[in-house]
């Protein structure tokens, strides 16, 4: 090892110490070896050789990062441009030569298709060539808006096609995305699970009207199979315009006994071991309205047929000699690093006496008794044990023994896999491998909210057994008992949710309070605007508006889980209030001269109406509109009472454009004139590149910046109440999560690490 290591020190020396000339005759050697290596090879190894080159390289090219991929595509262009630039004319002719050669030889041999799809593809070069060459430059674009560029088409701007495939994973990722957002670069290898069989592969497919009820009801059918009650503090289902999973507080599962007491109806479990075929169907039926009898059985036969959680509970229960027996699906059914094989059923789910030790991860179950259980989020069959739909053979999910693999050699490592990594590995897309999971509709976005809900608790347990531990002075926990209003004698013994746990209440407090610092260490902030991931960029590298000095932004979900951004710029530059109505416009595009903004701006830019004539608008309290609509019409931008801008809207007579557009008010179709007094304040280059509801707002005042500031980081959905002990106590790490709010798409966001909020 030592030796291995001088040599490196030495190699390293002398290579520094080497000169211009040294340096190159030391490579036309390499070269010369490497040619006559090549040389000697047979075509066997030629094609070994090429084959590995290639696979390194698509390696590389799948691991970089959109920035890498810039800068490595710029060094080959400035080394290609040096080449050229050094060669000699005769050099130049030759190579000419050479590729016109090769070009003539590759085109007398290709055939039609290839030559129609040769053709097609330098059409389309020609198209981009076009386009590329008359590509504005985005710094201070937003002061120039150009309405005959497409602004949608900008490099900067396109996201792309998930067309990168992850060498380890098989994962369909587009190159904005982190290479290891998947697998963590082959560390975390989630086993897949198998493509449902008949019937419940048809149900799936939606192409059937039986098919499409089953999809649609798919949360039902779910609940007609599932073994345990789903529990949360208070379930939110939206419907109409956009469906979503949403709960609010803490989820759990809880289980029963495997028969039910003489006089109660069989539920979730006991359904399973209830009278003959008919019967269970009936009563599944009968305890899930809105279910077809025909589907149903159809799913029964095939779960009593695959599911190896159904076929070891009715071996167990006819063991079951007496009833001081139990029924025991161990947390962990081996030994850490062995073989699952090694292990037979009777390590799963075990009948054991009543006085024998049990693990407390353990689901205990009876063979007839009231009291329910409440099973351990880690449990390996917390899943399937729920989602029957999803895990039709019972596969495990989630458990402390996943254990990461070393990509190299395929061997497990002593790192363990995580909760989030776990779940993030498992609703990927990948090639040749299709993914049940995500057809599930209602029942993934439950999916979603359970799971995110499972590894979100993770960091709250860990700091709850930590409290001691914290790195806060020991004045908070009296600053604290004061501020809550608690007794003297209780300091010391509350629960903290201390400020490093993203999202907490004292979190957002300090991110308010950085953000008041911005204000007066930068001025005023520029910008509040609403929106995606790739705005950032325009803003922050290739300034549109200008120099940025700095920018603060949140993330948040409104009541149906719609993701919508905040965000707060400022500029090294100051925008004047004379340029306000370059960059910021609430004026009806001129459908003739900018057709496409004018749709744009129709679609997504438009306050719905309210007042008189829809008087049941969301927007409406007390009779008035808490967006202030309509508002005044106004020549000239000026500035308001309140620091905000009232922005130029001009009537259809003195230079502005009004349109007839179909709504629904009231339950019915209706149209109605829009004019510019119902325009959310836009920026026409913003709404142009992202085709999307982006409202920009100019602040200008002590009243603004504080409420901005605070609106940023005022953190997610909660519920309003107090929660404390018997003792008075308050526990801010139970408050926070009985408090809380989670939707599907919310959980889906967090699961990919996309944000930190």
């Amino acid at each position: 090892m030592c030796a291995s290591g001088a040599s490196v020190c030495v190699s390293k020396e002398s290579r520094a110490a080497e000169t211009m000339e040294q340096r190159d005759a030391r490579l036309e050697a390499n070269r010369l070896r490497n040619m006559e290596s090549k040389a000697a090879g047979t075509s066997h190894q030629r094609e070994a050789r090429l084959e590995e080159n290639r696979l390194r390289t698509t390696e590389s090219r799948a691991a970089e990062t959109c920035e890498q991929r810039d800068s490595r595509l710029d060094e080959n262009r400035l080394r290609m441009a040096e080449s050229r630039a050094a060669e000699t004319p005769e050099r130049r002719d030759s190579r000419l030569e050479e590729q016109r050669q090769g070009a003539a030889e590759s085109r007398v041999a290709e055939t039609r298709g290839q030559r129609d799809a040769r053709l097609q593809n330098e059409c389309v070069q020609r198209q981009h060539s076009r386009q590329t060459s008359r590509r504005p430059d985005l710094k201070l674009a937003a002061f120039r808006y150009d309405p005959n560029y497409d602004y949608r088409a900008h490099p900067k701007v396109v996201i792309g096609k998930t067309d990168v495939i992850c060498p380890h994973c098989q994962t369909k990722k587009s190159r904005s995305e982190s290479p290891g957002m998947c697998c963590w670069n082959g560390n975390v290898n989630i086993p897949s699970l198998n493509p449902p069989p008949e019937p419940l592969l048809s149900y799936m497919s939606g192409n059937t009207a039986e098919s499409k009820h089953f999809l649609q009801n798919i949360r039902k059918y779910n609940s007609c199979f599932q073994m345990t009650s789903f529990c949360t503090t208070v379930p939110v289902q939206e419907t109409n315009f956009m469906p979503t999973s949403k709960v609010k507080g803490q989820i759990y599962y809880r289980i029963g006994a495997l028969l039910s007491p003489p006089d109660e109806n069989p539920k979730f479990l006991q359904v399973y071991f209830t009278g003959d075929e008919e019967q269970q169907v009936g009563q599944r039926c009968e305890n899930i309205g809105g279910t077809r009898r025909n589907i149903v059985l159809n799913l029964q036969r095939m779960f009593h047929q695959h599911n190896t959680l159904v076929n070891l509970f009715k071996t167990a229960l006819g063991r079951m000699p007496t009833g001081e027996y139990k029924v025991v699906i161990r947390a962990d059914k081996r030994p850490t690093g062995e073989h699952e094989r090694r292990f037979n059923a009777v390590n799963e789910v075990a009948v054991v006496m009543v006085s024998e030790d049990f693990d407390r991860r353990d689901i205990i179950i009876q063979k007839r008794n009231d009291s329910l259980q409440r099973i351990s989020e880690t449990h390996r069959s917390y899943d399937a044990l729920q989602y029957s739909v999803i895990f039709w053979e019972r596969e495990d999910g989630y458990h402390f023994n996943l254990k990461q693999t070393d990509p190299r050699t395929g061997s497990s490592t002593s790192e363990k896999v995580s909760a989030e990594d776990f779940y993030t590995g498992r609703i990927m897309i990948r090639d040749r491998e299709p993914n049940h999971f995500l057809k599930c509709r209602q029942l993934f976005h439950q999916f979603i909210v359970d799971m995110y809900a499972k590894f979100e608790s993770e960091r709250p347990l860990y700091i709850r057994l930590n409290q001691r531990k914290l790195p806060e002075d020991d004045y908070i926990y009296l600053r604290d008992a004061e501020a809550s209003d608690s007794d003297s004698t209780d300091v010391g013994r509350l629960v903290i949710l201390p400020a490093t746990f993203t999202g907490s209440p004292r979190h957002m407090h300090e991110y308010a309070q950085d953000a008041m610092l911005y204000v007066r260490t930068c001025g005023r902030p520029d910008l509040f605007k609403q929106k995606l991931t790739k705005l950032m960029d325009i803003i922050t590298k290739s300034h549109i508006y200008g120099e940025t000095r700095c920018w603060m932004y949140s993330v948040e979900w409104q009541k149906r889980g719609l993701l919508h951004s905040h965000i707060i710029v400022w500029f090294k530059d100051k925008i004047h209030p004379t340029q306000i109505v370059t960059i910021i416009s609430t004026e009806i595009p001129n459908p003739e001269q900018d057709p496409g903004l004018f749709d744009i701006i129709f679609k997504n830019m438009i306050h719905l109406h309210c007042g008189p004539v829809n008087p049941n608008s969301p927007c409406m309290k007390d009779g008035k509109c808490t967006k202030h609509y309509p508002r005044e019409f106004i020549l000239e931008t000026q500035r308001g009472n309140d620091g905000y801008p009232s922005f130029r809207r001009r009537r259809p007579g003195e230079g502005g454009f009004a349109a007839r557009v179909k709504v629904r008010m009231n339950n019915q179709q209706t149209e109605i004139e829009v004019d510019k007094r119902w325009v959310v304040p836009y920026s026409p280059l913003l709404s142009k590149m992202f085709e999307a509801h982006i409202n920009v707002e100019y602040c200008n005042s002590v009243k603004s910046n504080k409420y901005i500031c605070k609106y940023v980081n005022k953190g997610s959905d909660m519920a309003v109440f107090c929660l404390r002990n018997e003792n008075g106590v308050l526990d801010e790490i139970l408050q926070y999560l009985m408090g809380r709010y989670i939707s599907a798409n919310e959980g889906v966001w967090h699961l990919l690490c996309f944000f930190d909020l």
